[in-house]
């Protein structure tokens, strides 16, 4: 018979991790530039798109775990999850599209322009994404096999964020030509079509192996018992909102930082003069905390190894905190430290987005090893919903926290509002981030009691009479 821990290729760890880069070619957009973009580029009041945020996930409050259910219930002669990515992938990719689409309208009418279409968008992400982050807790039932492929996963969502920051305002200014608007459509076309494509290529190269126990009948009340009663997985539900919420509240403030605070810099470089405007250097700033996030995240297996999952997700995350509070003293023109601070807490938070994911994966074992009962789609539309509800509110306060400091889009900013934006770079997020943290330190899936979760699930799937490769 085949082992239960059958090692994946290669080929299918890089064809299911390209999907995330398809996610996050919108995901990062969404939390470097959409509220940029409501403000600067459309012009929509800060306030009022920080409550806009907000109200729309009343409705993913039930589309997700709804969407799980539905993945959990699906039977296809491609599995459950999969056909999700191929039926979803054009309607993901059209909202995109009309998310960034500027009508001239009032400013009511933006507004609700705004709401049907970012609604919309958020419900397509879901369709997706959901049956998308179920598909890593059914390639293999191996925990650390999934780890690792957790890090193949972030290593692209990592691309996806480097596409994005190297290349979005670029296109943004040679599609417009002067014109952002015109700007912005155009780049999200782009970007738009690499994701389906990628989301293709991610159905077209995976394999669902692990499936519910025989028997196991569909119960929503029981599932959803199931759920909130798994510790471990209401507890890195927890974390999983401080997080978002300190990466949204930093990443939503990086252009409002550098555009009204630092502004266009003039370096010096070998006797030479450069001058340095604030977008160049945002996205500057961007891609190198990207690029020493993929490090970190590459990182991630060994560091789980020597430290523990628990241990490197709190210590990492609180670490990163810590290091984000300094943007408050930092001056305009210290680039360096600009610079070499963001890389350190970048380089920090790789190893906790990796473990993420890998970690919901192991609270569906826990849950079936606990239970007898297995909900893998609903563990991470669940799951899905937590880091949602981090990145709406993380959007809300930044909206808010701007509105409250008098911010006020294209004009000098008083000095007021230079405080909020720099405490919105560094105390509000940080906050957060060690909220996050703290919880962590009580969840209970180790590496050792996960080994002998995997090893107890496999002998009950052998004497249940299920195939060997599951």
């Amino acid at each position: 018979m085949q082992s239960q821990t059958t090692k994946l290729s290669f080929r299918e760890k890089v064809g299911y991790a390209v999907g995330d880069t398809a996610s996050n070619l919108f995901f990062q957009t969404f939390m470097l530039f959409l509220m940029y973009f409501y403000t600067d580029v459309f012009g929509l009041p800060a306030a009022a798109v920080g409550t806009m945020f907000l109200v729309t996930r009343i409705w993913d409050a039930v589309n997700d775990p709804i969407m799980g259910m539905i993945a959990d219930r699906t039977n296809s002669r491609w599995g459950k999850f999969r056909p999700y990515l191929l039926w979803g992938a054009i309607p993901f990719g059209i909202m995109g599209v009309l998310t960034f689409t500027t009508p001239n309208l009032s400013v009511s009418g933006k507004l609700i322009y705004a709401y049907v279409t970012y609604t919309c968008m958020m419900m397509a992400y879901t369709a997706v994404n959901v049956p998308y982050s179920a598909l890593m807790g059914v390639i293999t039932p191996d925990s650390m096999e999934r780890t690792q492929i957790s890090s193949f996963r972030f290593v692209a969502a990592f691309v996806g964020g480097v596409i994005v920051q190297a290349s979005t305002m670029s296109m943004v200014r040679y599609f417009g030509r002067g014109n952002e608007a015109v700007g912005w459509r155009s780049a999200m076309t782009v970007l738009s079509v690499l994701a389906v494509l990628l989301f293709v290529v991610t159905f077209a190269s995976t394999k669902e192996r692990v499936h519910p126990p025989k028997g196991q009948k569909s119960n929503f009340r029981q599932d959803l018992k199931d759920l909130f009663t798994n510790v471990p997985w209401v507890l890195i539900a927890g974390a999983t909102v401080f997080q978002l919420i300190y990466i949204v509240t930093r990443n939503s403030s990086i252009m409002y930082y550098f555009k009204y605070y630092v502004q266009d810099q003039q370096l010096v470089v070998f006797g030479k003069a450069i001058h340095l405007p604030f977008d160049t250097f945002a996205s500057s700033f961007m891609l190198t905390g990207t690029g020493a996030t993929i490090v970190g995240a590459i990182l991630a297996s060994w560091f789980t190894k020597k430290l523990d999952k628990r241990n490197t997700y709190a210590g990492f995350l609180a670490l990163s905190a810590l290091l984000c509070t300094l943007y408050y003293f930092i001056r305009p023109n210290q680039v360096v430290l600009i610079y070499l601070v963001n890389i350190l807490l970048s380089f920090l938070l790789g190893p906790v987005s990796v473990l993420q994911w890998a970690m919901y994966t192991d609270t569906a074992d826990y849950g079936e090893w606990k239970k007898g009962r297995r909900a893998t789609g609903l563990v991470m539309s669940a799951s899905l919903f937590a880091l949602k509800l981090g990145l709406t509110i993380g959007g809300a306060i930044s909206g808010w926290i701007l509105g409250y400091y008098g911010f006020v889009a294209n004009q000098p900013q008083t000095a007021q509002t230079l405080h909020g934006i720099k405490m919105l770079m560094s105390f509000y997020p940080a906050i957060a981030g060690f909220i996050g943290a703290g919880l962590m330190m009580f969840y209970p899936l180790t590496n050792r009691m996960m080994k002998q979760i995997e090893q107890e699930l496999m002998e009950r799937r052998l004497r249940a009479g299920e195939p060997a490769e599951v």
